[in-house]
């Protein structure tokens, strides 16, 4: 079963608030077919902790703004990695360090990931592995 129309239009203003607060890396997974308790991941990552940090206060501004406040914050105090649970869409903001340690995309690879682009809808945020490529 597919993520939520709800649950899907959250996780883009999650990611949107991230990526106004340039976000690293961002990528959203449809994780309902694997996990009963959410239906979406947002994950991102900032070069340090100050950034970690205004990545976070932008999501849940935002998503406040929206009608929904998290039910859970983990990490919040060290800032290396936040997880914040609003339940249908659980958003992980990870210092670079523990995004590249961890690899939670990896963990999650047979998951469908839900295209996102900029506000701008000038980059597509979700890149194949050709284009990586062309760029270097």
């Amino acid at each position: 079963m597919a993520a939520s129309e709800d649950a899907r239009e959250l996780a883009l203003v999650a990611a949107r608030a991230a990526s106004d607060k340039k976000a690293e890396d961002l990528i959203l997974l449809d994780v309902s077919d694997r996990l009963v308790v959410t239906d979406c991941f947002v994950i991102a990552s900032a070069p340090n902790e100050r950034q970690v940090d205004a990545i976070v206060e932008s999501v849940e501004e935002k998503m406040r703004a929206a009608g929904t406040k998290p039910v859970r914050r983990e990490g919040t105090r060290e800032g290396r990695w936040v997880l914040l649970d609003f339940v249908d869409v659980v958003v992980h903001v990870q210092h670079s360090e523990e995004r590249a340690f961890y690899e939670l995309e990896r963990l999650w690879k047979d998951c469908p990931v839900i295209e996102f682009e900029e506000e701008t809808g000038a980059a597509n945020l979700t890149r194949s592995d050709d284009e990586e490529d062309d760029q270097a």
